[in-house]
């Protein structure tokens, strides 16, 4: 019989925990329905209290610039390195949660375009009247696919992005977009919209989304163990569940 995760977490992590305390999370979005899921289970586990934040990449790194004190960040991992190089977070504590490639989706009900293959996103493309993208990692990737795919000029005046922060299901489900792309752990099962599926394998691009410890976090050994439990195989379950892999 599986163990519950709740009992799985207490057998990783009881043994270190001597206090409850109060964390402060700061996280970027491509997580969240996961964490969510999570977290009250660490809670329950543990006796912590965690209070997170869930905000676009841009304002997270706003918030982080401007001095507001967390004790432990998720981000894309590159954004975590970027925040070890700055001396905002501890070197060495960053850890890979979990990865997640970009997907498409299309308002409830509306025809789903093929974009099964690299010809084929081309196309549904090119015949879209518009597209949403984000300000995240999964934007930054999909313009910079436009321009590999040599479509930049034809798809630039049809493109909306949402501001950071505002999921591109929003859009999507709002039908200011035939067609959105967004993490697909953020696009996959977002209400009002229907997935299409992720990009075609070889033009798909994983993105790792990572924990690390801030520096002078008041709460640095309850954030560590928080970052367990993120890293038991039944937390990996949860992931999987969103379309996400452990890791």
């Amino acid at each position: 019989m599986k163990r519950s995760i709740v009992a799985a977490a207490a057998a990783v992590i009881l043994p270190t925990m001597t206090f409850a305390a109060e964390l402060k999370v700061l996280s970027t979005q491509a997580t969240e329905d996961t964490y969510r899921e999570l977290v009250p289970q660490f809670e329950k586990a543990t006796g912590h209290k965690v209070a997170t934040i869930f905000t676009g990449t841009l304002d997270a790194q706003k918030r982080l610039a401007a001095g507001e004190n967390y004790d432990m960040i998720i981000m894309a991992s590159p954004a975590i390195d970027a925040q070890i190089k700055a001396g905002k977070v501890v070197s060495g504590s960053r850890v890979d949660l979990a990865k997640s490639g970009v997907g498409a989706a299309v308002p409830k009900g509306a025809p789903k375009p093929d974009i099964s293959t690299t010809e084929a996103l081309k196309k549904t493309l090119l015949a879209a009247k518009s597209i949403g993208y984000s300000t995240g990692p999964s934007g930054v990737y999909m313009i910079s696919l436009f321009e590999k795919l040599g479509l930049m000029d034809q798809v630039k005046p049809k493109l909306k992005q949402t501001p950071t922060g505002v999921f591109v299901g929003t859009i999507i489900a709002n039908r200011e977009v035939e067609v959105g792309f967004q993490q697909v752990s953020e696009v996959g099962n977002f209400p009002g919209v229907d997935y299409i599926g992720p990009l075609p394998a070889d033009v798909q691009q994983m993105t790792v989304f990572s924990s690390g410890i801030v520096v002078d976090a008041k709460e640095a050994e309850p954030a560590r163990t928080l970052v367990k439990f993120l890293t038991t195989p039944e937390a990996g379950a949860a992931f999987r569940k969103r379309g996400m892999e452990p890791g």
